[in-house]
């Protein structure tokens, strides 16, 4: 199936004031069911969030099976609910009451490969790839998946009426597709001009490969987050970010998704504190207060500082100080107001220290935002001799700041100032 003349719509006004919040159900509670989940929602509209992203939902297969529960991304059936979340009324309730709170609703789509136990192993072998004696593998070393096989245009079918199963059925908003550029982009571009015809929906790829911006909203953006941690282990300098920072700002047009963790860096490479260090705060802010789609994982909002595990249950360990929330909460709100606006305009700042880093954001012709960041452990001088002389307000902490372009200022390690 090919629909070559067909257009995608183009969200871009709607998602880059936005922000997305990554759901890990199995470790969010306790319980780790969509129900008590559920209980988190006012919260998360406190702070700001406006998209949910929940891992997958789906069954998880038996053979395979890695550690005592398995991988949220080993499905054994693409139309049912893991049993350990709950139940179909139980995610149409919450998905209800999320809309009804002014979220939007989107889940994982693993479409590159399924668990080794799926349905489809038996009632429909020809979907898989096969080695030369005929057995299902994966080709990229995940011993507990197999890989589907594109070349079949029956899987393609399949897999868009599955797909098409949770909007018709929970009315979800979208898809953050895994692995996005392990699957044929000709699948997701027919993809999407189907199921956008039922419902307009948000599509977020796990890849960055640009040309998967032919169909998808956003791409990941593991550039910067990998620039941000040769920063802060100091293996790179502030003009790596810059370099970074032209690249991003060269196509407005195109929507990065900014983090400084997800599920994956947080189980597989550390928590954003083990990764970044100190530098965490000042790199929020940057993928925040930025171009692209900003995202937060679940637990940021305490701060979570370990690693959660992956295949077995470890929650998130809540408690009632949340240290990040008025950060976050703040620092979404003043996204929202910047970046609703239609004429954004973000430039570099000089310094004159190496170690610091300074752009201005414009919006609505005369207002202005200031963003410093010392990207060293240790306090740093620098010049404002670019930055309009007038007096400013820092936007976290309330104090009046009066720059004056023959001074000298000083920013403690790993310091920010947002001045307004």
């Amino acid at each position: 199936m090919n629909i070559p003349n067909a257009s995608i719509s183009n969200p871009l006004p709607l998602l880059k004031s936005s922000n997305v919040y990554e759901v890990n159900v199995r470790q969010y509670t306790q319980e780790g069911t969509l129900n008590a989940f559920r209980k988190h929602l006012p919260r998360l509209k406190n702070m700001g969030v406006e998209i949910l992203w929940f891992m997958p939902l789906t069954p998880i297969a038996v053979k395979g099976r890695k550690g005592l529960l398995g991988s949220n991304y080993a499905c054994s059936h693409y139309t049912k609910i893991n049993p350990e979340f709950g139940t179909e009324d139980d995610f149409r309730a919450l998905v209800t009451e999320a809309h009804h709170s002014g979220f939007k609703v989107i889940i994982d789509w693993v479409a590159n490969h399924t668990g080794q136990d799926h349905i489809w192993t038996k009632t429909n072998p020809g979907f898989y790839i096969k080695n030369s004696q005929g057995e299902f593998y994966d080709r990229y070393g995940w011993d507990d998946v197999y890989d589907l096989d594109y070349t079949n245009p029956s899987l393609e079918i399949a897999m868009q009426i599955a797909m098409q199963y949770w909007i018709e059925t929970f009315n979800i908003d979208g898809f953050r597709c895994d692995m996005a550029h392990l699957v044929p982009l000709n699948f997701w571009r027919n993809a999407r001009l189907r199921l956008d015809n039922v419902k307009k929906l948000i599509w977020i790829a796990e890849t960055q490969n640009e040309e998967y911006y032919n169909v998808f909203d956003a791409l990941y953006n593991w550039r910067l987050l990998h620039t941000m941690e040769d920063v802060a282990k100091d293996r790179a300098t502030k003009k790596s970010l810059e370099k970074y920072i032209r690249h991003q700002h060269s196509n407005p047009l195109k929507l990065p998704l900014n983090f400084v963790t997800n599920h994956d860096e947080n189980s597989h490479s550390g928590s954003e504190y083990e990764r970044l260090g100190d530098f965490v705060a000042a790199a929020q802010i940057y993928c925040v207060l930025n171009h692209g789609l900003p995202l937060i994982y679940s637990g940021q909002e305490l701060p979570n500082k370990k690693s959660l595990a992956f295949f077995d249950k470890d929650p998130i360990e809540w408690n009632s100080t949340f240290m990040n929330f008025g950060f976050l909460k703040r620092l979404l709100q003043l996204r929202t107001l910047i970046f609703s606006n239609e004429n954004v305009r973000i430039e570099k700042q000089e310094t004159e220290n190496e170690n610091i880093i300074g752009y201005s954001i414009s919006y609505n012709e005369d207002n202005i935002i200031i963003v410093i960041l010392n990207t060293t452990p240790s306090n740093q001088w620098f010049h404002a001799s670019c930055i309009k002389q007038q007096s400013y307000t820092e936007y976290f902490t309330g104090n009046m700041i009066t720059i004056q372009n023959d001074r000298w200022y000083e920013l403690e390690k790993y310091g920010y100032w947002v001045l307004q």
